[in-house]
């Protein structure tokens, strides 16, 4: 009864969060963002919702640094997932006249490809978990991958003109 009384006044802000309750309460602050539905930049403060046209991306990022790349792909320099400084990039399909279906998340300079790794693994795992999946790579990395509903995120490194990082978002169909 003195449980159930606890989480009831927990439930309503009245009560303190016991420490084996606290982890898990951490975990669900940490999703701040429905990634079925879309993605949330920190800085700037956007979300950007899946399946959106091109118009409507500009749109979202009015004032702010967006550049248009080619077509069907933009991208902007931001902070995502508390911390994670970067730059991400937006994905159409089909290329031409299409809908948002994939963030890359890269750097601009890849002197340190360990420290860069690292980075972005430890920012994905202490958002979103630990990856569903994870294999033995290339160029000594290994290659981790997230299922999360209808979204799928990879993390890998694979060697094209030398290692290239890849760590990207996907809505899948």
């Amino acid at each position: 009864m003195k449980l159930i009384l606890a989480s009831i006044l927990t439930f309503f802000g009245c009560g303190q969060t016991s420490e084996k309750n606290k982890g898990q309460l951490d975990n669900d602050k940490k999703l701040k963002m429905d990634i079925d539905k879309g993605f949330q930049i920190d800085q700037p403060n956007i979300f950007v919702p899946w399946n959106i046209d091109e118009k409507t991306l500009t749109d979202l990022f009015k004032g702010q640094d967006l550049k248009h790349v080619t077509t069907g792909y933009y991208n902007i320099n931001c902070t995502s997932l508390d911390s994670l400084n970067c730059m991400l990039g937006f994905h159409f399909d089909p290329r031409s006249k299409g809908r948002l279906n994939e963030l890359e998340f890269f750097r601009m300079n890849y002197d340190n490809q360990q420290k860069s790794f690292d980075e972005f693994q430890n920012a994905f795992t202490n958002y979103f978990g630990q990856p569903s999946s994870t294999t033995k790579g290339n160029e000594g990395f290994n290659n981790y991958e997230w299922r999360l509903n209808n979204v799928q995120i990879v993390h890998y490194v694979f060697d094209r003109f030398g290692p290239e990082e890849h760590m990207r978002i996907k809505k899948l169909k």
